[in-house]
């Protein structure tokens, strides 16, 4: 397979195509080099620092005559929100982070070859998940950076996925997103699709799946303030870490308070997504009669799409795996809740 590769430095170029070469035919550049001709190219690796404006502005240059290349890959070394979401800026597909995964890299480069891409954008999931992504990446990167967060463009990549999961199915939808995309902006994807595909299932009108994939969209974005090195730290937190991510509800919340396009249903989901009707769950220790019914589906979406996460460091749990753990909360989610959703559990 064709694979063009362009990286900031000689060193980075060498150690990238020195990977590439293992299975496919390279052409490379280094950014800012000389200009060259670039022909059949199935696939774009590029790998390049991107915190520096000269980068960005070089590789906006390149890549202008790249935007036929249906798989664009982006290694980012430094797994800083800001850079993850510069690289979907410049039209990644995917993002790949941390020190050069050689095994990784290629994994995702050859799965062009097995038909999937073209079998998933027949099915409309993975365009409906690239724009998912693209649109979180976007409002993390507004968080962070305490610029504008684009609610229209959430809400309508919410909407996109909400019509692949009605028209192909939450297993597709599952399979799509774990194959190709990764860490907290998988796991929203996930929740996203879960929550539309349990309102789909317990026949919510119309205006209730949109409250769905809405707050499904923005109920993680107070992560935006946690390193990534926390948020996806490949053992078991300790404490102090684990108090910090306990406060993305709060500071979700404070993000988008404010916003005339937030209704107070949907912000109540993101600061209340981890109340249990026990009183045991956080920021605010809710009980039943203050946790409302939008909350209570989010949760459980939440819980389960959180269990069935692809993740490099341990294996993919089984959804009836999943299920049985979410059965297993006694007291803290809805039971009638907790019994309507083990078809979309199961067998959706």
């Amino acid at each position: 397979m064709p694979v063009h590769l362009i990286a900031d430095t000689s060193a980075r170029l060498a150690s990238v195509r020195a990977v590439l070469e293992r299975k496919h035919a390279v052409t490379s550049e280094l950014l800012r080099g000389l200009s060259v001709q670039r022909c059949n190219t199935d696939v774009l690796v590029v790998k390049a620092d991107l915190r520096t404006i000269d980068n960005i502005c070089a590789l906006k240059k390149a890549l202008a005559s790249l935007k036929t290349v249906d798989k664009r890959i982006f290694l980012v070394e430094d797994s800083a929100h800001l850079s993850i979401s510069q690289a979907y800026a410049l039209g990644a597909t995917s993002v790949l982070t941390g020190p050069l995964d050689p095994a990784r890299l290629l994994k995702e480069v050859g799965d062009l070859l097995d038909g999937d891409t073209r079998l998933m954008e027949e099915s409309g999931s993975a365009a409906a998940a690239s724009s998912g992504e693209v649109a979180l990446a976007s409002m993390f990167t507004a968080v962070a950076s305490g610029t504008p967060i684009d609610i229209a463009g959430a809400k309508k990549a919410g909407a996109a996925i909400a019509a692949a999961v009605e028209e192909n199915g939450l297993d597709d939808w599952l399979k799509t997103v774990r194959r190709h995309h990764e860490g907290t902006y998988q796991h929203c994807l996930l929740v996203t699709g879960v929550a539309v595909d349990f309102g789909l299932s317990l026949g919510c009108p119309n205006c209730e799946i949109e409250r769905l994939y809405t707050s499904a969209m923005f109920h993680d974005i107070g992560k935006a303030m946690i390193p990534l090195a926390v948020l996806d730290k490949p053992a078991r937190l300790e404490p102090e870490e684990r108090a910090l991510i306990e406060t993305h509800p709060v500071a979700g919340f404070d993000a988008l308070k404010n916003n005339v396009s937030i209704s107070a249903e949907i912000l109540d989901a993101v600061r209340h997504h981890h109340e249990y009707l026990d009183g045991s769950g956080y920021p605010d220790g809710l009980c039943a009669e203050n946790i409302r019914d939008l909350v209570r589906v989010l949760t459980i979406a939440d819980i389960f799409s959180a269990l069935i996460e692809a993740r490099p460091y341990r294996a993919t749990m089984s959804r009836a795996d999943a299920y049985d753990i979410v059965c297993g909360m006694t007291g803290k989610l809805e039971k009638p809740l907790v019994v309507a959703f083990k078809r979309v559990a199961l067998s959706r």
